[in-house]
């Protein structure tokens, strides 16, 4: 899940070998004239290699999956990104600023930005996206975050530059919920009908480091950069995402430098020890992996029952056996990655007890305990951490049959009240302030595939949204990390880290940032 539920995984061999037969383009440094004593040409091309289509139907209301939000983010520029209370980072804003009663929430925008046609970007641009995205036809990712107390944020154009956004209600996470959103042209899209199938999709107008040059379906997605980009011309001249949908595929590519980057499997990292045309950087993503409930089963609606499997997990080997090391995951305890605002590790961590586990069980009056746990089939993390579950619970005596699902069937069915299963492995990558994760847990959040239920949890979280005074605001989201935790619907496993293997000729990996969801946050600093 990255915002509102994303899984992206499938394998075409077929296509992978078009890509490496057909679209292969190396990235050896070019025989090239001299200059001053030294070769004058470099690469002019950085190709990273991902396992996913985008498709050309791109844009910046309905797009929320990876891979399309890393070709939205090369395209397009937000008003700034979230990641953190002192840590905003501004693109078509130069600020953003709340009134003292944290109702209004004033942007100032760059008078120097112009979209990809030469058009001037203006206050405008920046009202119509955020209407659009309200529009509940067009299906918008972040439309659920720009409604606080059942009614939408109010924006208005103050002049050319200004843009005033007014909450209905007070709302501590008003400022990453009114972030991260990118800003699409007027002038190309006003009078659209509709956003998501637009024909204009496949010819983007943006304003980021990158234009739209070819779409290739199954194979590739080339860009040209933009020299008139507001933070500086890219110093790479091409990128291209190309798609590899088999791993080992993709892996050798890599080693041959047919691609200069790819996101790995920790298992994988072995195979470039000693490689010194390729480094490994291993960054947070704020992703939390876990195992929840689907508590429409009866078989695990009883309390007892799904404390007595939390302890009998147990989650070290769990972790071991997917992620290889903690150099890429770390146990997790609550539903907030640490890096979230307010988060605390102070919660009942079900320590490892498989008698504990047992003498639950019998103490509930189960016996003979049978369920099925969900998970993605081809996704190998997901394969090993539900191998480990079976044989951790099978000594408790609970006997668990895994069922594995092609990713889109799993997801649909996560959406439904149905009882095909008792459990499900999953992920998540929410955001920074604790109140972006209300949707997984309050009574019919939009994203609460356990269908948990705890009024307590509800009234706290409202609570939380409107409190104004820090200290009582963490103590808030403390009492809901126990709680929901001592519910023992969820169960947190890891917050692993997203690994990117890349040539080690490439500079600038620190100005560019690695950030979750879009690896850089602003690839116009990569050079070679």
């Amino acid at each position: 899940m990255v915002r509102k539920n994303v899984n992206i995984l499938v394998a075409i061999l077929l296509s992978i070998l078009l890509v490496l037969a057909g679209c292969s383009s190396k990235t050896k440094d070019n025989a090239g004239t001299k200059d001053k004593g030294e070769t004058a040409n470099k690469p002019d091309t950085f190709i990273y290699g991902i396992d996913g289509d985008p498709g050309n139907a791109v844009n910046v209301i309905s797009t929320g999956d990876r891979y399309g939000l890393m070709e939205i983010k090369t395209l397009y520029s937000p008003l700034y990104m979230y990641n953190g209370k002192d840590n905003v980072k501004y693109f078509l804003a130069e600020s953003m600023t709340p009134s003292a009663d944290f109702l209004t929430y004033t942007a100032k925008l760059r008078k120097d930005v112009k979209w990809h046609d030469g058009q001037p970007f203006t206050a405008d641009d920046v009202v119509f996206t955020y209407e659009q995205m309200l529009k509940e036809e067009n299906g918008g990712w972040a439309r659920s975050q720009l409604i606080f107390n059942n009614q939408p944020v109010k924006v208005e154009k103050v002049d050319d530059y200004t843009v005033k956004f007014t909450l209905p209600t007070v709302s501590m996470g008003a400022m990453e919920a009114l972030g991260n959103i990118f800003i699409m042209p007027k002038h190309v899209y006003e009078g659209e009908a509709n956003i998501a199938n637009s024909a204009k999709n496949a010819t983007p107008v943006g304003t980021g480091p990158y234009k739209l040059k070819e779409y290739k379906a199954g194979e590739s997605v080339t860009f040209e950069k933009n020299d008139d980009y507001f933070l500086g011309a890219p110093k790479i001249a091409k990128v291209v995402y190309r798609i590899i949908m088999d791993p080992n595929t993709a892996t050798l590519a890599l080693q041959k430098g047919e691609i200069n980057a790819l996101a790995i499997q920790p298992s994988d990292t072995s195979k470039f020890k000693g490689n010194a045309n390729v480094s490994i950087k291993p960054y947070d993503e704020g992703r939390i992996g876990y195992l929840a409930f689907n508590l429409s089963s009866k078989a695990v609606q009883s309390k007892d029952v799904r404390t007595a499997i939390a302890y009998g997990l147990n989650r070290e080997e769990i972790n071991t056996a997917s992620y290889v090391s903690t150099d890429f995951s770390k146990p997790a305890y609550s539903f907030l990655p640490k890096k979230a605002t307010y988060f605390t590790d102070k919660v009942e961590k079900h320590k490892f007890d498989t008698k504990k586990s047992k003498d639950l069980l019998a103490k509930a009056g189960v016996s003979d305990l049978k369920l099925k746990l969900a998970f993605i089939a081809n996704n190998p993390i997901q394969q090993k951490q539900a191998a480990v579950i079976q044989q951790n619970l099978k000594e408790a005596g609970v006997s668990v049959e895994l069922v594995g699902m092609d990713a889109t069937a799993l997801s649909k069915k996560l959406q439904s009240v149905q009882t095909d299963f008792d459990m499900y492995l999953s992920g998540y990558i929410m955001g920074i302030d604790p109140d972006t994760f209300n949707s997984l847990f309050v009574t019919n959040g939009e994203a609460n595939y356990m269908h948990y239920s705890n009024p307590k949890v509800d009234e706290l979280f409202n609570q939380g949204r409107v409190e104004k005074d820090d200290t009582k605001r963490k103590a808030i989201y403390e009492e809901i990390q126990k709680l929901i935790i001592e519910d023992a619907a969820f169960y947190p496993l890891t917050e692993n880290k997203r690994i990117l293997s890349i040539d080690s000729r490439i500079k600038g990996i620190e100005e560019a940032a690695l950030v979750p969801v879009y690896t850089f946050e602003d690839m116009s600093k990569l050079s070679y």
